[in-house]
């Protein structure tokens, strides 16, 4: 790498006996009496020194003047006697209005310089020109008030203009800039050259020029003026009050004859009515024929002088300060595309481009009823403009608005203080940019209000061009009311949410009658809160899915426009709701995860001792004969099985989440949620990428997730489970093959039961035994599995009486209950042997429940009535038998029954992570992860 390094040196570095040599890149010394010529590149004579060779660069010659010809001419090449005196590189000068001639006019050089004088008689009226080397007529103000080429007292001299002293002429301007931003005021060189002439000029002839440029400089002082103010914005107003009687331009009343056109006028609520009353006559379509999605605007440009240069369309990145692809662009431009651009561009690269300030009058271009063109002028919203404490151009009030028309993309120029030809001191850049697009309320042809331009500047103060950098951006919206639209997700919460709280409070006193407790206690209100929070979850579900959907399918699928997305600041409320319905289903989640923890799950086991076998009596030594053992692996098998069922779903989440991911990501469904008109799944790369709206790309995931849901249940339901594996049902055969049932209880009084008793008698057999037995009940040569004689009913709801439930656990506290000593209490024997005596025992009550052995704890069988499936309660109290009720499935205990829930939590789960990292991938990630955990 050192082989190829070479130093960095710059011209401004080499000194005055140096130059910067092109070829090699560095500096390289001057010859003798040469110094660095003015570009730095080649080297020059010193004064009084006549050049005799030169080739550029060091390939000089030098060559001292005699002490009688000390002067050298304008070339270089020869000495040359100067009568009026030397300059500081020691050539020829004249006074004023002479001029300097070395040569006749055959080109023979002459031994003495002459300085001729030029004619400014009124023959003539000639003076030398800005070079000194030519004589040109006088400029017109000169002669129209001296009638000659001076312009002595008590006449008025301003800006290379001549007034007459005694004539109407508008005050005197200040020549200051305001940069608010830096809290800096500084008197600027252009403005004290042209200034006071150009609204001289402009008052008494007005030329045309000089209207232009006193409106230039009041754009560059952010139009900011007050009444008492004599600033450029003062003296354009005093000459805009003093010249009504020229007249208006088009009919447009704050357009003055031979003015430029700055402002709308001051009267409040003026904006409003500018940008509202009267519709853009025109009509945008997204879709067929006719489709109109190109926004012409064109701009008429300016110079700082007054010069108008052309029109120009804003197609080719006129008002884009960052670079990019003509196709990207001009994608600004295409209607009810969302455009953001933004960058970081350094001071040094603005010095450079923009040089000289160029001024535009925007309007946008469209065609009359006869095909003639017409344009429509854009106002502008100068965040900058400070005009009086009545008007602000800030927040969404109109009324205080004051609406501008000129404007630029960068100012150096009034930021130079004392010499034009010098870097300024201060710039001013138009750091963002913003064209709004708003759509007329209830319209169905596509019509829009006038295009509102928003501009804030950024003042900087030049200190090191090279590490400066100022941030600038351009973004294109489109926005329509919402209010409405507001006021409907308002009713439509306001009502949802209402029947949220009478839902909840049916499933509370629901929940009250299976506990068996009828006192509205703390715990009651805080299940009730419980309740709440997954209906409200389900509300804000619905109302979120709901709104995706809508905008998803109005937007894209509309022809003439009728309706424009929110923009980012208004989908607050709704990422709002979706936080609100992520957080509350997550809590209804964390209850069900509980729920399933603290359900009270018994096996009963109906298997009977087979025989006797001898044992041993401990302590006894004698050998006595006992009952058969009874295996337990029938009922951990069971245990084990329903362990694993508890998690199955309707659904693979798997093949959810992939499937899910494949469509947004491989399909392209995820460009459906860019903010453009377009409804295509594929974007060129060439393009301009929209932003994303966050409620398409809610609405667009969501209806995925649903839809393939959906198709999930369908195909497990009608299919997969019929025809291949239905886990459910086959726990229910695991039951009855195993001589095990199932007792649950979710409440204190409500659960679920299993019948798994074998129509066999017994399990615990052979394989011969059991392949004999499963014939016999597949030929119908035995009785039914059902509860009921002569019945398939397996599955329960049951209600039990408080009398059983208080015989139940008291059973179950024998696990619990402490005699003896307390050095006994925590003996693993001791527990072991408790924990034995309360299955035998409770395995033995409920086996003689079950039969109806105990008459005072009997139960009876029913079908629900149809409204307490729906309303998912009970309307009969087991005051003194409990109740079974046919034909519900024990699965709203585990994740199969409560798939809604699960799903919803999946789809909000990805929603949120996506909102938040802009990523489907991501989300999909971190949706299966949760899934898994």
């Amino acid at each position: 790498a050192r082989a190829f390094s070479v130093p960095l040196q710059r011209p401004a570095a080499c000194g005055s006996h140096r130059y910067f040599d092109s070829s090699r890149l560095t500096c390289a010394p001057c010859g003798a009496h040469q110094r660095q010529s003015a570009g730095g590149n080649s080297c020059v004579c010193e004064p009084g020194y006549r050049m005799v060779r030169g080739n550029g660069g060091f390939s000089v010659t030098c060559e001292k003047c005699p002490e009688y010809m000390s002067g050298v001419t304008q070339d270089g090449w020869n000495c040359i006697t100067c009568p009026k005196g030397l300059t500081l590189e020691g050539k020829c000068q004249c006074p004023n209005n002479e001029i300097l001639v070395e040569r006749d006019i055959d080109g023979i050089l002459l031994n003495e310089a002459q300085c001729i004088r030029c004619n400014g008689s009124e023959q003539s009226f000639s003076a030398s020109d800005a070079s000194g080397s030519r004589c040109v007529r006088c400029e017109k103000t000169f002669i129209h008030v001296s009638k000659s080429c001076d312009c002595s007292s008590p006449n008025i001299l301003t800006g290379g203009l001549c007034f007459f002293a005694q004539e109407s002429l508008p005050p005197k301007g200040v020549a200051t800039v305001r940069f608010a931003q830096l809290g800096i005021t500084l008197t600027s060189a252009w403005f004290l050259k042209n200034l006071q002439s150009s609204a001289f000029a402009c008052w008494l002839y007005s030329n045309l020029t000089a209207c232009q440029a006193l409106g230039n400089m009041c754009v560059m002082n952010m139009n900011s003026l007050s009444p008492s103010s004599t600033d450029a914005c003062g003296l354009f107003q005093y000459i805009f009050i003093g010249t009504a009687r020229l007249g208006i331009v088009h009919s447009i009343a704050y357009w003055r004859h031979n003015l430029p056109w700055l402002y709308y006028g001051d009267q409040p609520g003026l904006a409003s009515q500018v940008l509202e009353k009267n519709n853009f006559p025109t009509t945008f379509t997204f879709k067929g024929r006719d489709k109109d999605v190109k926004l012409q605007f064109i701009a008429a440009s300016f110079d700082a002088a007054g010069n108008f240069l052309k029109w120009q369309s804003l197609e080719g990145g006129i008002l884009q300060l960052c670079p990019d692809t003509e196709t990207k662009l001009n994608a600004a431009y295409a209607f009810g595309t969302t455009y953001q651009q933004s960058c970081r561009i350094s001071v040094s690269k603005i010095l450079l481009d923009f040089a000289n300030p160029i001024f535009y009058d925007l309007f946008l271009e469209y065609n009359g009823d006869n095909g003639q063109q017409h344009l429509w002028a854009v106002p502008v919203l100068n965040l900058n403009l400070q005009y009086s404490e009545k008007f602000v151009n800030q927040g969404s009030n109109m009324n205080n608005w004051l609406l501008t028309r000129r404007f630029f993309l960068v100012d150096t120029l009034s930021g130079k203080e004392t010499d034009l030809e010098k870097p300024p001191r201060v710039i001013r850049i138009a750091s963002e940019i913003t064209i709004s697009i708003r759509l007329v309320s209830h319209a169905q042809r596509g019509t829009i209000y006038p295009p509102l331009v928003t501009i804030a500047y950024t003042d900087v103060l030049v200190q090191n061009p090279e590490t400066q950098s100022v941030m600038v951006s351009f973004s294109v919206s489109y926005e329509m009311n919402q209010s409405e639209a507001q006021i409907q997700t308002y009713i439509a919460l306001g009502v949802l949410g209402g029947l949220a709280v009478l839902w909840s409070l049916l499933k509370t006193a629901g929940w009250k009658r299976r506990t068996g407790s009828s006192i509205i206690d703390l715990q009651t209100v805080f299940k009730f809160l419980l309740f709440y929070a997954g209906d409200l979850a389900n509300v804000f579900f619905i109302i979120t899915v709901g709104t995706g959907i809508y905008w998803l399918v109005f937007f894209k699928a509309q022809q003439f426009v009728s309706v424009l997305l929110p923009l980012p600041s208004q989908e607050e409320d709704f990422v709002t709701y979706i936080a609100c319905a992520f957080s509350l289903k997550a809590l209804q989640f964390l209850q069900l995860l509980v729920s399933q923890l603290t359900i009270d799950i018994f096996f009963i086991d109906w298997e009977r001792p087979k025989g006797k076998v001898l044992k041993a009596v401990e302590g006894e030594g004698v050998v006595k004969s006992a009952a058969a053992p009874v295996s337990i692996w029938r009922t951990y098998f069971i245990a084990n099985e329903w362990n694993e069922i508890q998690t199955v779903r309707k659904i693979n989440p798997l093949f959810q989440v992939l499937a899910v991911l494949f469509f947004l990501e491989v399909v392209g469904f995820s460009n459906l949620a860019l903010m453009d008109a377009s409804s295509s799944l594929s974007r060129s790369s060439e393009s301009y990428i929209a932003p994303w709206s966050r409620i398409l790309r809610f609405g667009v995931s969501a209806a995925l997730w649903i839809a393939i849901a959906i198709l999930q249940v369908i195909f497990f339901s009608v299919f997969y489970e019929r025809f291949v594996e239905d886990k459910i049902s086959q726990f229910v055969d695991l039951c009855c093959v195993s001589n095990i049932s199932v007792f649950l209880l979710s409440h204190d009084c409500f659960g679920y039961y299993i019948h798994g008793r074998s129509v066999h008698g017994h399990a615990d057999t052979n394989m011969e035994e059991m392949n004999m037995n499963l014939k016999r009940e597949a030929e119908n040569l035995c009785s039914q599995r059902g509860l009921l004689p002569n019945t398939d009913g397996q599955t329960f709801q049951i209600s039990i009486s408080r009398k059983m439930r208080r015989h139940y656990d008291w059973i179950h506290e024998t696990l619990t209950r402490k005699h003896g000593p307390a050095r006994l209490l925590n003996s693993s024997a001791n527990t072991f042997e408790q924990t034995t005596r309360a299955y035998n025992a409770m395995n033995k009550f409920l086996s003689s429940f079950i039969d109806h052995v105990h008459k005072e704890m009997d139960y009876i069988v029913k079908d629900k009535l149809l409204l307490e499936r729906i309303l998912g309660m009970e309307f009969m109290e087991p005051i003194e038998k409990s109740i079974f009720y046919n034909g519900h499935s024990f699965s709203d205990v585990l994740y199969y029954g409560n798939e809604t829930t699960l799903l919803i939590f999946d789809i909000l789960f990805f929603s949120v992570v996506d909102l938040a990292s802009q990523s489907f991938v991501l989300a999909a990630i971190l949706t299966y992860l949760q899934q898994e955990v």
